[in-house]
């Protein structure tokens, strides 16, 4: 299966981060580019999502509502049984990672690639994609206090706070704007999409930056990484199943049954990334080391899937086409969500 080239980048970023990290003011100008980029990301995000097709969505609530159990109930109730692996597979800081990753909001653009791609319900994926991430902003935390507590890097009023901040408060800014920088984001698709790709690079940079200074890598043997894709392949095969079965079980159409299954089994670098940077400081480098893996399995995994779907001969024919405007969104989809 071929590697996506975001991925080929991520990969290149780390190995920069870990020959030449950021030092003291170097650092911190880093920080600051980071966040910075993270939150014009999440701006775009909300000048790109038409209300309209917020508010159409709203009418699949029983999608919605079963795309929300399965990211912030069922995958985080996972990544709990995974407990009982270590310390003989995962040391401790991997697993906080680990469960780290199952509390994180689904994906935004890599959902609605594959479900346009599978003949899916577009509309749905846009609208259930960027509610989960609405919703992360504040449960994403608020599990992370619950479940990782004091081991989480120390959470607590301000960190939700910050992530409120740099997340939400840009969103909704965003939305507010959409009026009149709308066509603009549009047309500007491609381009805009480096920033996506470059804001996510700069904070993979900037929390393994902190990981090499702290020299904290010795504490991950090629064993554990096994380890740990082991764990995490398990925990994916599970939720595409539970999502895709639990649709039928649930009464849902075939078109809807592939949104939830891509939206549902899915979890945000874009999200998380941010998250894990305001939630675990100096240790951010470990606790994002299992959702950059587990984003690159679910991409290679969910287009074997998506492509086999869309050749289903119980497809439609007749299913209708993503408007124009979902198409484009959809053109640069797997790359960062």
């Amino acid at each position: 299966m071929p590697i996506d080239p975001f991925i080929l980048l991520l990969l290149a970023t780390v190995g920069v981060a870990a020959l030449f990290p950021a030092r003291g003011s170097v650092a911190d100008v880093a920080s600051g580019a980071s966040t910075a980029a993270i939150a014009f990301l999440f701006f775009l995000y909300g000048a790109r999502l038409s209300t309209r097709e917020a508010l159409d969505g709203m009418r699949h609530w029983r999608l919605h509502v079963t795309v929300l159990a399965a990211t912030f109930v069922v995958f985080p109730l996972l990544g709990l049984a995974a407990r009982g692996l270590g310390p003989v597979i995962l040391t401790d800081p991997l697993y906080q990672g680990l469960l780290f990753l199952t509390l994180v909001p689904s994906t935004v653009q890599s959902s609605i690639a594959f479900t346009s791609m599978a003949r899916g319900n577009v509309p749905a994926a846009i609208c259930a994609g960027s509610f989960s991430s609405l919703v992360g902003i504040i449960v994403t935390p608020l599990l992370a206090a619950s479940l990782l507590g004091g081991s989480g890097g120390g959470f607590s009023a301000d960190s939700l706070l910050k992530i409120v901040l740099q997340l939400l408060v840009p969103f909704l800014a965003g939305q507010l704007l959409r009026r009149w920088i709308g066509g603009f984001v549009t047309r500007h698709k491609k381009v805009l999409g480096l920033v996506d790709r470059g804001s996510i690079l700069l904070v993979v940079y900037t929390a393994f930056s902190q990981g090499m200074v702290q020299g904290i890598w010795h504490q991950v043997s090629p064993a554990r990484l096994g380890g740990l894709l082991g764990v995490e392949a398990v925990i994916l095969a599970v939720m595409l199943l539970l999502t895709w079965y639990g649709g039928k079980a649930l009464g849902f159409s075939r078109e809807d049954r592939i949104t939830l299954q891509f939206a549902g089994s899915k979890k945000s670098l874009a999200s998380g990334l941010p998250m894990a940077s305001v939630l675990f400081g100096a240790h951010a480098s470990l606790a994002v080391l299992p959702l950059m893996l587990f984003h690159q399995m679910q991409l290679m995994v969910c287009a074997v899937i998506a492509k086999r779907r869309s050749h289903d001969p119980r497809a439609e024919v007749t299913s209708p086409e993503p408007a124009a405007e979902t198409r484009t969104a959809v053109g640069t989809g797997t790359r960062s969500g």
